[in-house]
């Protein structure tokens, strides 16, 4: 799906909300990249493609890499821009990347790759990277193996679809557009984490989705009926309000 689509820019109406509510990535993931990549991020030429607010970059600059961002929407990248005003920020996608040839040791999409149309993107991240660099595709999947989140997804997929959901669908969210790419050798992993948030922030958090977000004015009355219905739920797993987040970031990584 080309990074051109509505649906891939509605998180620009939400950029100051994602960026506060989207969780992050543990450290074990970065260490991962470095180990499947075979080279340190420190010093890295890095180009993280389809940044949105700056969530993965800010990690990688954190962790020593020169980072360069590519965001497609105006306000996911004025969001960027205010968090890390010291990165630079191109506008472009991955289907067409503004950058030279040769250039990049690392191309990182953190949330984005489903975005491409994966037969532009992949040579294009050839073109950019240099011979031996890497690109690593990661995204963070709820985990159905826990209970709750197990009944929230019930409820999300009797809301959207069976097909749809908040959540991302383990094994399917990330490696669908792999799957499209026959003879790449990519190496995948899978990293577990969790985060506890307030009950507010994982609202958030869910209505920051595209799911949500195409629904448009004409969703927002019943979004919100259900994001109020969904509190209650939590109220009787958190009695105290913060709600425990488990992930499983799903990595891939192929070297050029």
């Amino acid at each position: 799906m080309p990074t051109s689509t509505p649906r891939a820019l509605s998180f620009d109406s939400v950029a100051a909300q994602y960026a506060a509510a989207r969780p992050g990535y543990p450290p074990a993931l970065l260490d991962t990249v470095e180990t499947l990549s075979g080279r340190p991020l420190k010093g890295a030429r890095t180009m993280d493609v389809g940044a949105g607010t700056g969530i993965a970059t800010g990690l990688l600059n954190a962790r020593g890499a020169l980072v360069t961002a590519v965001e497609p929407g105006p306000g996911m990248a004025a969001e960027l821009r205010r968090s890390l005003p010291s990165v630079p920020v191109v506008r472009g996608d991955g289907n067409h990347l503004p950058l030279a040839t040769a250039s990049a040791d690392l191309i990182t999409y953190a949330q984005s790759w489903h975005w491409t149309d994966p037969t532009l993107a992949l040579p294009e991240a050839r073109r950019v990277l240099r011979p031996g660099g890497a690109l690593a595709l990661w995204w963070n999947v709820s985990d159905h193996a826990v209970d709750w989140i197990a009944d929230q997804d019930v409820r999300l997929r009797r809301y959207f679809g069976a097909e749809e959901s908040a959540h991302g669908t383990p094994g399917v969210t990330g490696p669908r557009n792999l799957d499209l790419l026959p003879g790449d050798a990519f190496e995948r992993r899978l990293v577990p984490w969790s985060r506890t948030v307030p009950v507010d922030t994982h609202i958030a958090n869910l209505a920051s989705h595209s799911a949500f977000l195409v629904l448009g004015e004409a969703g927002a009355e019943p979004t919100a009926r259900f994001l109020d219905e969904e509190r209650e739920h939590l109220a009787a797993v958190f009695p105290d309000g913060m709600v425990e987040e488990h992930y499983v970031v799903e990595l891939a990584v192929l070297i050029r």
